[in-house]
């Protein structure tokens, strides 16, 4: 069987900045909907292309599959890592963002609309586009991991000491432990190699996360789907705070959390790739469902009116 259209890296400039990421298209037909896949710190949109691994990557899975998937760069890595202090207000970072997305997806095709899914700190960008007064509302759904309210307290200590240069010892334990869950030399096959791993403006934004997630969780208006690794050792993973960050987004019409077995915190990078990005994708076509269900009827009620 295919493993999926090879994904396009694209560089688009959106307000003078270059602004980069990977596309991937259905072959032979117009697409069923567009994934937004976002990254987490130290690394790219390459996340979601798993490295030496084609039958694990977002990318390639969601195109066989019918959807337009686009891995960006977030503002400030990438192509636009040489102009990161220009995105310490997260308004801007949103504004370039949806930019970004426009002038890569250009005229093409969007199918039933946008759904976002997002990894560790690109969850705080997720939820930005998700709450944004004027398309926020639009976007299918969005799909959040390797997140939460509350550090698991090993984690706490490791990351206490972490800085946008400075890796701590024990770092690599919580992201890519227990190693089986991964294929051999992956973390170093993704990880930005030179200069910052991160833009300044992360450093603020990790110290704030939890406030700043639940005021943006609150805005959102569409569904979502939170799913926690079963290995999980950066938040805190039990029922209970489960149930506490899906308590937090009050707006949302369904609100879903869940496991993945066998798991660790880079869901998109373990040999449990595919099975996760089946179920995000399965929650992304319950939203395009759901969408095209209320626009239906919407569209009657206006004609009985008429």
């Amino acid at each position: 069987m295919s493993e999926g259209p090879v994904p396009t890296p694209r560089v688009v400039l959106v307000d003078g900045v270059p602004m980069s990421g990977l596309l991937a298209c259905p072959a032979d037909a117009a697409p069923t909907a567009v994934v937004v896949a976002i990254h987490g710190g130290a690394t790219t949109g390459a996340y979601f292309d798993c490295p030496g691994h084609p039958r694990l990557s977002l990318l390639r899975l969601g195109a066989r599959l019918g959807y337009t998937v686009l891995a960006l760069d977030r503002p400030g890595f990438g192509s636009s890592a040489l102009y990161a202090e220009e995105f310490t207000d997260p308004a801007r970072r949103t504004e370039m963002t949806y930019g970004a997305i426009d002038a890569i997806l250009g005229d093409r095709d969007r199918g039933a609309g946008l759904f976002v899914l997002a990894h560790s700190n690109g969850t705080e960008l997720a939820l930005q586009l998700a709450a944004h007064p004027d398309r926020g509302r639009q976007l299918l759904g969005v799909e959040i991991s390797g997140t939460g309210l509350n550090q698991q307290e090993a984690a706490a200590a490791v990351l206490s000491s972490a800085s946008i240069t400075n890796v701590p010892t024990g770092l690599r334990e919580l992201l890519w432990e227990p190693a089986e869950l991964y294929p051999d030399g992956i973390a170093g096959a993704v990880r930005i190699k030179a200069g910052p791993i991160s833009p300044g403006y992360e450093g603020g934004l990790v110290a704030n996360w939890a406030a700043t997630v639940t005021e943006l969780a609150a805005r959102v208006r569409v569904p979502v789907r939170y799913t926690m690794a079963e290995f999980e050792r950066v938040w805190a993973a039990d029922d209970a705070a489960l149930g506490e960050v899906a308590a937090l987004f009050t707006a949302a019409p369904d609100v879903r959390t869940t496991r993945q077995l066998n798991g660790g915190h880079n869901l998109s990078l373990g040999h449990t790739a595919a099975a996760y990005h089946l179920s995000a994708l399965a929650f992304a076509e319950e939203c395009r469902v759901r969408r095209t269900s209320e626009t239906r009827a919407t569209t009657d009620v206006t004609m009985e009116a008429n």
